[in-house]
C-alpha cells in the first residue's frame, strides 16, 4: 500500500495495489501543468485509489471533453487525473507518494514535444507520442 497527499496537506490519499504504466510525459501540456520538463505518472485501478482526507480540497480542471486533471485548491499540488476513455483508471501523479515505489519506469512519451534545454538520461525507450501498448 501506498500513501500521498499535496504538498500543504489538506489532500491525503491510499494506493492499494501496485501501479502500473509508469511513464515519463514531455508533452506541452504536462510540462505546464506540472511546472516542470516533465510529469511522472502512473496508472491505478479506480477502486485501489481513495481520498482518505480533504475531497473537498480537490478542484477539478477539464482539460477536454474526456479529461480532468485533480489539484489541491490550497496549494495547487497535482494529484490525479482521469480519462473516461480509459475507464476504471486514474493517472497518479508520482510525485505525490510519501514513499520509495517498488515498481519501475517504463517509457519517456512525448519526446517530440520535450523542452529543449532537457536531457534525457536513460536507457528508457522514447516514443514521439503515447507507447504503442498503452491505451491513451
Amino acid at each position: 500500500m501506498y500513501t500521498g497527499g499535496c504538498y500543504c496537506g489538506a489532500v491525503r490519499f491510499e494506493i492499494t495495489s501496485g501501479i502500473s504504466d509508469i511513464i515519463y510525459c514531455h508533452c506541452s501540456q504536462c510540462r505546464k501543468l506540472q511546472g516542470s520538463a516533465f510529469a511522472t505518472n502512473g496508472v491505478v485501478n479506480v477502486e485501489n485509489f481513495r481520498i482518505i482526507l480533504g475531497e473537498g480540497s480537490l478542484t477539478k480542471h477539464p482539460l477536454s471533453a474526456t479529461q480532468a486533471r485533480y489539484f489541491c485548491q490550497h496549494c495547487g499540488s497535482p494529484i490525479k487525473s482521469e480519462n473516461t476513455k480509459v475507464p476504471g483508471k486514474v493517472r497518479v501523479r508520482l510525485g505525490t507518494i510519501d514513499s520509495d515505489i517498488k515498481e519501475q519506469s517504463q517509457a519517456h512519451i512525448f519526446v517530440d514535444s520535450k523542452a529543449n534545454w532537457e536531457h534525457i538520461c536513460d536507457e528508457l525507450p522514447q516514443y514521439k507520442e503515447y507507447e504503442p501498448e498503452r491505451s491513451k
